[in-house]
């Protein structure tokens, strides 16, 4: 949700607080850290970190300054933001995404249950067949017989019973499934789309790799000298730092004095020495000659530089969500063919991800639309398509997917809303075990229409016509089908699935 106020500046000098349907374009906008910025706008002052995942699925905080451009719903993480307004209210990209979930939800068909199908055709048949018989014997005690047998009645058992035995499994595993009509989609699904941010990764910088470039420094003493820096930092590259110096078991003191330069990094007296870290305009700005060239962009650098001397580098980058590597072959093995990830990173980074996790499409550098465009290209290639994601920015396309799974843990409600199926947690190993029971609860239906329903009435219809039995043992032997679809369908109550 965007706030419902928003406060900026007048004459650079004092501020006010206004609704923000009061706002217009070219008014300035004051965004501070911790709040969610409510314009679409460029920045006229200020420099922070924003968090822009929720509306790009950028994994890494940008570094705003001014003539940058930023998005309504995005979050300042660190410093604070004079933005001139340039679109709000309906204007707006989070606006536009929610518009994209409406139309993709009345885009999307609804699919007939099975047993519908069947009575479709099957009450017209039995009505035409009773009367032959009729006119052929006249003979009323075996039309009451028949009657008996082929009525539908079980077909109202056939798929109801199934579907709440398959939700109730569910359900006792942390998937919450919205109803039966999604198991029956899941299960014909033969492609999935991912998010990436958030869902095949965890979405929390953690600290990779360290360069050393000065033989003075060691891996641990610049990772040591690093996190003292970066001690009182709210950043999350900086939080990566201290908690990776933290895992190490490394005793990190406190800084003599700390200044945080927003958009750059952190000036800090650790043990009597001047410690800069951060990108590399910090260290330039300060005199510092960076001696190592970086062009990776599958990971962020971190730059630090003692008392004027440039030391090394601390990558940081996004990880993969534990378990996801393995949910991805599970899938395949399940009988999904074509796996994608869909992500509004950037390319170099989402192959990265992609060689681990063994996808076999990409598409990077996407917004909200883009991906709405990518599902529905899927569907136009003839698959039954299911989305994962946990973003507003994923909202619209889990709403144009045949099934849109949510994952719970750290989903936004507007994705949680537009989905078919929530994960209660965010363990990927869900969706396998969600489609290992849409799959058995959809062959369970087919078994209790054409096992428990057709191959016992038409025993039973067999018996009527040879005479072998009257409307009294019809009756008796007609609660057979009933007990055979309840006992086939509450056994869906024991399916074992993995567990995280």
């Amino acid at each position: 949700m965007l706030p419902e106020k928003s406060s900026f500046p007048m004459c650079y000098g004092s501020e006010r607080t206004v609704p923000i349907a009061a706002l217009k374009a070219g008014n300035i906008v004051l965004a501070r850290t911790g709040e969610k910025i409510p314009v679409d706008g460029v920045v006229v002052g200020g420099r922070a970190s924003v968090n822009q995942a929720p509306i790009t699925g950028e994994s890494v905080p940008q570094d705003k300054t001014e003539g940058a451009e930023v998005f309504a719903g995005t979050i300042v993480e660190a410093g604070a933001l004079d933005i001139r307004t340039e679109k709000v209210g309906g204007d707006t990209i989070f606006s536009r995404i929610i518009a994209l979930v409406e139309n993709a939800e009345a885009e999307a068909a609804p699919v007939q249950k099975l047993a519908d199908k069947v009575a479709g055709w099957l009450i017209p048949v039995v009505f035409v067949f009773l009367i032959v018989v009729f006119l052929v014997t006249r003979d009323v005690s075996k039309i009451v017989t028949l009657l008996i047998f082929t009525s539908p009645a079980e077909l109202g058992l056939a798929t109801p019973i199934v579907m709440i035995a398959a939700i109730a499994r569910a359900a006792r595993s942390g998937i919450l499934i919205k109803g039966g009509l999604y198991l029956e989609q899941l299960a014909k699904a033969d492609a999935i789309a991912f998010d990436k941010t958030g869902t095949l990764t965890a979405n929390k910088p953690l600290v990779v790799d360290v360069k050393v470039t000065n033989p003075d420094f060691s891996e641990t003493t610049l990772l040591r000298i690093a996190a003292a820096a970066d001690r009182r930092s709210a950043h999350p590259l900086a939080k990566a730092v201290v908690e990776a110096a933290a895992e190490d078991g490394i005793t990190v003191p406190e800084p003599e004095n700390y200044e945080q330069v927003q958009g750059r990094g952190v000036r800090a007296t650790v043990e009597g020495r001047t410690v800069l870290v951060g990108n590399p305009a910090l260290l330039r700005e300060n005199g510092v000659s960076i001696a190592y060239a970086v062009e990776d962009r599958d990971r962020t650098p971190v730059h630090v530089a003692v008392d004027g001397r440039f030391c090394g580098i601390i990558f940081i980058a996004d990880t993969l969500r534990p378990g996801a590597r393995e949910a991805i072959a599970a899938l395949k093995e399940n009988g999904v063919r074509h796996i994608v990830m869909l992500t509004g990173d950037n390319q170099t980074t989402a192959n990265a991800i992609a060689r681990d996790l063994g996808v076999d499409e990409v598409k990077a550098d996407l917004m909200p639309e883009d991906k709405v465009a990518m599902i529905a290209d899927l569907q136009k290639r003839g698959y039954k398509v299911a989305m994962v994601g946990d973003g507003v920015n994923d909202a619209p396309a889990l709403a144009r997917a045949d099934i849109g799974i949510a994952m719970g843990g750290g989903g936004t409600q507007a994705a949680l809303e537009a989905a078919d199926i929530a994960l209660m947690t965010d363990d990927l190993g869900k969706i396998v075990g969600a489609r290992t029971i849409a799959r058995r609860a959809y062959r369970t239906v087919q078994e209790n229409l054409w096992v428990g329903v057709g191959v016992v009435h038409v025993l039973g219809i067999t018996a009527a016509l040879m005479g072998w039995i009257g409307p009294i043992q019809a009756a008796f032997i007609h609660l057979g089908p009933d007990v055979l679809v309840f006992l086939n369908s509450v056994k869906l109550l024991r399916v074992r699935i993995a567990e995280a």
